[in-house]
C-alpha cells in the first residue's frame, strides 16, 4: 500500500509539472500521462481490496478512508488542470497537488504490527479526544456566575437578550452536576478501555478481532452522544435529551465480556458501572417531574 501511494504521489507531481508552463503536452503525452495516473489509482484500489475482511472492520475502514482520500485528491487535481483558463501553474493547481501529496503521506499513519489492535487503539484515542474536549468545554461554561451566552451581542431588532431561558436556574445546575458526572464517566471509561486494549488486546483469532471491532463501534457511538448531551445541557436544559443520551452500559458490558478484560481489569469496570448507575439515578430523580 505504501508503494502504491508513493507511485501515485509521483504521478501527481508529473501531471502537475506537465501543465505548469507552456507549451502544453501533446496529445500523445496526455494519453501517456492519463494512463500512468489511471494505473497508479487502480493499483491503490487493488491493494485496498486485497486487504482481507477478516483482518478487522476497524482496520479496513481506516485503509478505505485513506485510499478514498488519495483517489478524490487525484480527481480534484485532474479537474483543476482540465478547467484551468491559463497555461501556467495556478494557485488552485498548487493546492490540489499538495492535497494529493498530503493524502499519500497518510499511509505512514496507518496501523502497524497487530493491525486491527492498533487500528482500534487509534479509533478509541480519537473518541477519547472528542469526549475530553466536551468535558473541558462544559467545565468552563459551568464556572460559577458565568453566562453561557456571554459572547452573544444584543440584537438590534429584538433588543436586550434578557430572556431567563438563556441562564441556568439552580434546579438546572443540580441536574447539570449529574450530567457532568456522566460525561466524566464517559471520559474515564474510554481512557480505561483504551489502556486495556493497548495492554491486553490481541488480533490472533477471528473472535478477538471481532471483539476489538465491537469495542471500536460502541466507542464511536459514545463520543457523539456525549456531544449531544453537552448541547442539551445549555439553557434551556432539555431533561428528556439528557436522559436519552446518558448511557455507557453497553461499552462496559462488551469490555467485560471481551478478551481485553482479564480478572485484573474487572475492578475498574465494576467501579465505573456503579458510577454510571449513580449519576443516571440522580438524573432520573431530577427529571422525574418533567415526564
Amino acid at each position: 500500500l505504501g508503494q502504491t501511494f508513493q507511485v501515485t504521489s509521483q504521478e501527481a507531481t508529473k501531471l502537475s509539472l506537465a501543465f505548469s508552463r507552456p507549451p502544453l503536452p501533446s496529445a500523445e503525452d496526455c494519453r501517456k500521462l492519463s494512463e500512468d495516473v489511471q494505473n497508479a489509482i487502480l493499483a491503490v484500489a487493488t491493494v485496498y481490496y486485497w486487504l482481507p475482511k477478516g483482518q478487522g472492520t476497524t482496520l479496513r475502514k481506516m485503509v478505505r478512508d485513506a485510499t478514498t482520500e488519495v483517489v478524490e485528491g487525484m480527481i480534484q487535481l485532474t479537474d483543476t488542470i482540465l478547467n484551468a483558463s491559463e497555461e501556467s501553474l495556478s494557485q488552485e493547481q498548487l493546492i490540489s497537488t499538495g492535497g494529493v501529496w498530503e493524502a499519500c503521506e497518510q499511509v505512514s499513519n496507518l496501523p502497524r504490527g497487530e493491525y486491527n489492535q492498533a487500528a482500534v487503539v487509534s479509533a478509541l484515542a480519537a473518541c477519547l479526544g472528542v469526549v475530553k474536549d466536551a468535558v473541558e468545554e462544559m467545565e468552563h461554561a459551568l464556572v460559577e456566575g458565568q453566562d453561557p451566552y456571554g459572547d452573544i451581542m444584543e440584537d438590534e431588532e429584538l433588543g436586550f437578550r434578557g430572556n431567563r431561558d438563556t441562564y441556568w436556574s439552580e434546579a438546572d445546575r443540580q441536574l447539570l452536576s449529574s450530567c457532568m458526572g456522566l460525561m466524566k464517566a464517559s471520559k474515564a471509561c474510554l481512557k480505561k478501555v483504551l489502556a486495556a486494549v493497548k495492554t491486553h488486546g490481541k488480533a490472533d483469532s477471528p473472535e478477538q478481532i471481532a471483539q476489538l471491532d465491537d469495542l471500536a463501534d460502541i466507542a464511536n457511538e459514545i463520543s457523539p452522544s456525549v456531544d449531544e448531551l453537552a448541547l442539551s445541557m445549555y439553557p434551556p436544559v432539555n431533561p428528556l435529551a439528557v436522559r436519552l443520551n446518558a448511557s455507557l452500559k453497553n461499552l462496559l458490558h462488551f469490555c467485560r465480556a471481551s478478551h481485553v478484560c482479564p480478572p485484573s481489569e474487572e475492578g475498574w469496570v465494576q467501579f465505573l458501572t456503579g458510577a454510571v448507575d449513580h449519576n443516571m439515578t440522580k438524573v432520573k430523580n431530577f427529571t422525574q417531574g418533567q415526564l
